[in-house]
């Protein structure tokens, strides 16, 4: 009979009710071929009383002791708990906790999370990230944490750590993605209408206004860009299906998704490849083809700079973690 992965939710009040209700939302949309759930998400809290959130309310979890004791994976929302962001201190009960956890425990945090995590000694000596705003106050009490402060998320095998709020999103589908390949992923980020996919070491922030919503946008043409990937598409091609000159295609592109149109579009095959290295067998330089890479040997050079990884042993690890 399946047995869901285990994740248990601490909630750490002043817990951040946005980080907190996200695994329950993104791991139930993870379905086996069967329509069986992979993940069993709790939400807990270490003595069973209800949760205190950031906004004026709180939420009163289902009491199941057992499920704290040896969760497959434990997740720590962002919290606004006074000792992690001011002292570096850490409840002795919450500490114990951490201290006690089997070794088989994978570890998540999302946004200030990561400083419940520093202050048990969890992070030391290694890559982590947090909220971009709170990034001064992290380096200071926790000097021996290798801090990326502008990252979407950090894999670090056992430990994983997100940005803020909606990183907790791109941080739980790269985990699913992990456990089970981009099709499960995937179908779990349209449940919840979200982006199946950015990568971990996208921006966290870029400071800039947000497009202005009248006009056309950029959109019409992405969605007739993801239809021709394997077509060689020049700017002007491009731009003037947008019915722009390249020069405002390219500012808007750029003001709507961050990135510019040759670098989403090389991001966007890079994708499908990865999809087609988990769900089929198809030779690598049929997948390089049929993604719009054109020739293994340019298949190879991205996967390696994105990933780094070549595409066999890529897919060898998703196609047995599927």
């Amino acid at each position: 009979m399946h047995q869901p992965h285990r994740i248990a939710v601490l909630g750490i009040p002043d817990v951040v009710g946005f980080d907190l209700a996200i695994p329950s939302q993104i791991f139930a949309g993870a379905l086996g071929p069967d329509g069986e759930a992979l993940y069993d998400v709790q939400v807990c809290s270490l003595d069973g009383s209800p949760i205190r959130t950031t906004k004026g309310f709180s939420i009163l979890p289902e009491p199941d002791p057992d499920f704290l004791t040896a969760p497959d994976t434990l997740i720590i929302p962002g919290t606004y708990a006074e000792g992690p962001r001011t002292d570096g201190s850490l409840d002795p009960k919450l500490a114990a906790y951490l201290a006690e956890l089997p070794r088989t425990t994978r570890i998540m945090s999302i946004c200030t999370g990561a400083f419940v995590l520093a202050a048990a000694g969890l992070l030391d000596d290694r890559p982590a990230t947090t909220h971009w705003a709170h990034v001064r106050r992290f380096q200071r009490l926790y000097p021996q944490v290798e801090l990326h402060p502008d990252v979407l998320f950090v894999d670090d095998g056992d430990v994983l750590t997100s940005a803020g709020v909606a990183a907790g999103i791109d941080l739980c589908l790269h985990v699913i993605r992990r456990d089970h390949g981009s099709e499960v992923a995937n179908r779990a980020a349209r449940s919840s209408v979200v982006p199946p996919w950015r990568d971990g070491g996208q921006s966290q922030y870029i400071e800039r206004p947000l497009p202005e919503p009248t006009g056309v946008g950029t959109a019409p043409t992405r969605a007739w860009l993801l239809e021709r990937l394997t077509d060689v598409r020049t700017l002007d091609e491009v731009a003037a299906h947008a019915g722009m000159s390249v020069r405002t295609f390219t500012r808007k592109f750029r003001e709507e998704t961050g990135t510019s149109p040759l670098d989403w579009l090389l991001q966007q095959r890079i994708e499908r490849a990865r999809h087609l290295l988990e769900s089929t067998d198809l030779p690598i330089e049929a997948v390089a083809e049929q993604s719009g890479l054109s020739t293994a040997a340019s298949l190879r050079k991205h996967l390696r700079q994105r990933l780094g990884t070549s595409p066999a042993a890529y897919r060898r690890t998703f196609r047995s973690g599927a």
